[in-house]
């Protein structure tokens, strides 16, 4: 599993690429319907005391509660479910398809506008029938219940929450993508009073633009996580390998060792021999980040590594081919080659 820290910071960075120009379309024009039947119901006195903020706090306080309680919740189905690394990489790339299907929706492409998932229409009347209110707490109302109309990118994010295996790590990637999102949702409640005249244009085409590219990123995490990365060449790599990557034990194993840096593991293809008893040694000094989640998905094994110390995985004898591993999110990953005599 990846650390909490690593999905509060991949939330928060598709929050801020995507995240919020995606969900505003969805919802920015509710959080402007709600904050100026607020501002309407107030007297211009009692406007100035309360201020444009508190009604736009209000509506992003109470969406951070509400999609974080969600990710709680979906790491504890994912901590249930325990998805194996294959599972796991599918999930990343279902959330890349949603996010393709969303931007091509955005960029106009009607063919897929039936395919773009759309909650129950009775979530959604209940959720407007709130924007329509001016009551105080209508905009608290509001934010809390957008969890019932999400956009393509919060849905994708709630895949990797499952994927998190954890509350804690569940709740940090929702957490940071609210977040994430929140410059432009205040933008939209402070400034504008009609949000759907932003979609309009250049910045839909911009927004499917980017929706895009976190797609791609998603998705070649997943292959990668899922040991579905191709080969490619291996003789460059093997002539920059450490002489002490792979070397013989006392009893006669052969142990390769690979160090996993904060930024990634090296040396990334190692060249070893077939037909060996061999353990896998995975090193770690001051690492932090996802590497420390270390996965191998032909051998089912999922692994947290110490910040500091060595762990070992027994590969048994393995035969001529090749063995991949990446970190728990499919950012860094490598490759152990074996050959026969």
């Amino acid at each position: 599993m990846a650390s909490s820290m690593t999905l509060f910071l991949t939330g928060l960075t598709t929050g801020l690429l995507a995240g919020g120009a995606s969900c505003a379309a969805v919802q920015g024009g509710l959080l402007a319907s709600a904050v100026t039947r607020r501002h309407d119901a107030l007297s211009d006195e009692n406007h100035r005391h309360v201020g444009p903020f508190a009604p736009v706090g209000a509506f992003l306080g109470a969406k951070l509660i509400s999609h974080s309680l969600l990710g709680a919740a979906l790491g504890i189905v994912g901590a249930a479910i325990q998805p194996s690394p294959h599972l796991q990489a599918l999930l990343l790339i279902a959330a890349a398809v949603l996010m393709v299907l969303f931007a091509l929706d955005l960029l106009g492409v009607a063919a897929v506008r039936r395919l773009v998932p759309h909650p129950p229409a009775a979530w959604g009347k209940r959720v407007r029938r709130s924007a329509k209110s001016s009551s105080a707490t209508a905009p608290a109302i509001l934010g809390f219940l957008t969890i019932l109309i999400p956009c393509g990118v919060t849905l994708s994010m709630e895949l990797v929450a499952i994927t998190s295996g954890s509350p804690v790590a569940g709740a940090a990637v929702m957490a940071g993508f609210v977040l994430g999102t929140g410059p432009l949702f205040a933008v939209i409640g402070v400034v504008l009073r009609s949000a759907t005249r932003l979609w309009q244009g250049r910045l839909s085409i911009a927004t499917g633009v980017v929706i895009l590219a976190v797609a791609l990123w998603t998705v070649t995490s997943g292959i990668r996580l899922g040991g579905w990365w191709p080969d490619g060449s291996t003789s460059a790599a093997a002539s920059a390998v450490p002489a002490d990557a792979v070397r013989s034990a006392p009893d006669g194993r052969q142990l390769v060792t690979i160090q996993a840096r904060s930024d990634g593991y090296q040396p990334e293809i190692v060249t070893a021999k077939a037909g060996i008893p061999t353990t896998l040694v995975v090193a770690t000094n001051r690492t932090g980040g996802c590497v420390r989640s270390f996965v191998v998905p032909d051998l089912d094994k999922q692994l947290v590594l110490e910040p500091t110390g060595e762990a070992t995985i027994d590969l048994g004898t393995p035969k001529p081919g090749t063995l991949s591993y990446s970190c728990g999110m499919g950012m860094y990953g490598g490759r152990v080659v074996f050959q026969g005599a």
